[in-house]
């Protein structure tokens, strides 16, 4: 396979993934504005957090002097100035799809390409109710889902499905870890207590985990059951651990079970990374390291990324971390 093919791939897989995850968390929080009262979200500031998350804090205040609903929802689904905007992952998706049409399902190709076409007449409008927001953040998780139906049910497990593959965990992987960094930070800097049911509860509301994780940890919630969960829990498919499983998985599919001199610091990573993301090393986790700990999950998240990418000479793009 020609490396700007699989460039393409890894690429569409990683940009449809993070368009599905941004318009899930802008979504949960629209959703949440409605059901807490404006001193309580004030008191939080989650719309920074929300901007952490989904971009950079300096990016946006590049284009904006401060915080506001509006000029975050604006951000984060329509500025073309911001490169993890929905508008620009679509439009990235879409063209990477269009590139690699001879290596996917035709299907796949109409998915995105559809869908971009639609975020061109949302654009069109001259005013977005949040109502229209919300309708679209919806349209965008259908259309990730639908993409996702035609991935298992009509590829074949060759090559390009390998290199799709790696890309959505990789990005997932990254997600989560971040999502776990912000949000442990904004603890200790608001002196949140490792029990308040109300902050924890917004990370997992982020990942789309409630329910799996009350099903392992009902009733008690607190911030060493939430990252035990999301680092260590080999079931949920956003945890640190099962996206770390599913990246070794395709890695062996693609080098056929053989560590080459090409292929070793990938395998090497994944030992490490493996053996850091178990349940009885967060466990044993003090306080004190936690943060730590996290810091260097994304660190290493990400730099699987970096070294994938030189392995096979894809192209290392900018992206929101």
């Amino acid at each position: 396979m020609l490396s700007r093919v699989a460039d393409s791939l890894y690429w569409m897989s990683r940009n449809c993934e993070r368009t599905e995850h941004n318009a899930h968390i802008l979504s949960m929080q629209l959703i949440k504005m409605l059901e807490t009262s404006e001193q309580e979200m004030g008191e939080l500031n989650e719309w920074e957090t929300l901007v952490e998350i989904c971009s950079t804090k300096h990016d946006f205040y590049s284009y904006h002097p401060f915080i506001t609903v509006e000029g975050v929802v604006n951000y984060l689904t329509f500025s073309k100035e911001n490169m993890n905007s929905m508008v620009n992952t679509v439009q990235f998706a879409r063209e990477n799809a269009r590139i690699t049409r001879d290596s996917i399902p035709n299907e796949l190709w109409e998915v995105w390409n559809e869908f971009y076409l639609h975020t061109k007449d949302i654009q069109s409008k001259q005013v977005c109710s949040l109502k229209d927001i919300h309708h679209f953040l919806n349209t965008i998780k259908k259309a990730s889902f639908t993409a996702t139906g035609v991935i298992d049910s009509l590829m074949e497990r060759d090559l390009p499905y390998h290199f799709m593959k790696i890309g959505k965990w990789v990005e997932r992987a990254e997600k989560t870890a971040l999502i776990l960094l912000v949000f442990f930070q904004r603890a200790r800097q608001e002196q949140k207590a490792a029990a308040d049911d109300f902050f924890w509860r917004s990370i997992l509301q982020f990942v789309n985990g409630g329910d799996a994780f009350f099903k392992r940890f009902s009733p008690i919630i607190n911030q060493k059951n939430v990252l035990q969960f999301l680092v260590t829990d080999l079931s949920f498919p956003r945890s640190i651990r099962y996206c770390t499983e599913h990246i070794w998985e395709a890695v062996k599919e693609l080098e056929r079970g053989k560590v080459s001199h090409y292929s070793w610091q990938m395998y090497a990573l994944l030992d490490t990374m493996m053996a850091e993301f178990t349940e009885d090393f967060v466990k044993n986790l003090a306080e004190e390291e936690i943060e730590a700990f996290l810091i260097q999950t994304l660190n290493r998240c990400v730099e699987f990324g970096k070294i994938f990418s030189n392995t096979y000479y894809l192209i290392e793009r900018e992206h929101s971390i």
